[in-house]
């Protein structure tokens, strides 16, 4: 590791995020596993929520997903990208001003990732993630619950 990212993995204990990541994967019984760069993989993350592939807290990469999932040095730049962002935001202000980026962007797009400024940041692309144009938000609302319409009706 660089003496950067020594600085990052300090910050980030100290400023609790990290600790907080390591909770959640506790919680969410996932496996830990050292990564590269001060990161810590948490495999096999149980708890529905939030949905996505891979999610970070602090330096804690948590995923669903095996180890082999991290395979993909893109997708491990991009996720140690978030852990620097909750080191320059000092921790846990990161996670209600993502959900704020989250909304802004699922009402831009109909995407919560395309205009999130948090994963435009982490680079789109090495996230997994497609740009989605901004759209009208009434497509973006008839999008939304254009599901729920055709669900069929309990009885």
């Amino acid at each position: 590791m660089t003496a950067w990212q020594w600085v990052k993995v300090i910050g980030n204990f100290v400023n609790l995020s990290t600790l907080t990541g390591l909770l959640a994967g506790l919680l969410g019984r996932a496996t830990f596993t050292r990564g590269p760069r001060g990161l810590i993989f948490a495999n096999g993350y149980k708890l529905g929520f939030p949905i996505a592939g891979a999610f970070t807290i602090g330096n804690v990469v948590l995923s669903k997903h095996d180890r082999a999932y991290f395979d993909n040095p893109a997708l491990v730049r991009h996720e140690e990208r978030h852990s620097w962002q909750y080191f320059c935001l000092i921790g846990l202000p990161m996670l209600p001003l993502y959900v704020i980026g989250v909304v802004v962007s699922f009402l831009l797009t109909g995407d919560p990732a395309s205009r999130n400024p948090f994963e435009r940041l982490a680079n789109l692309k090495d996230g997994g993630y497609v740009e989605r144009p901004v759209q009208p938000i009434g497509k973006t609302v008839t999008q939304a619950f254009s599901g729920r319409r055709s669900r069929p009706k309990e009885q």
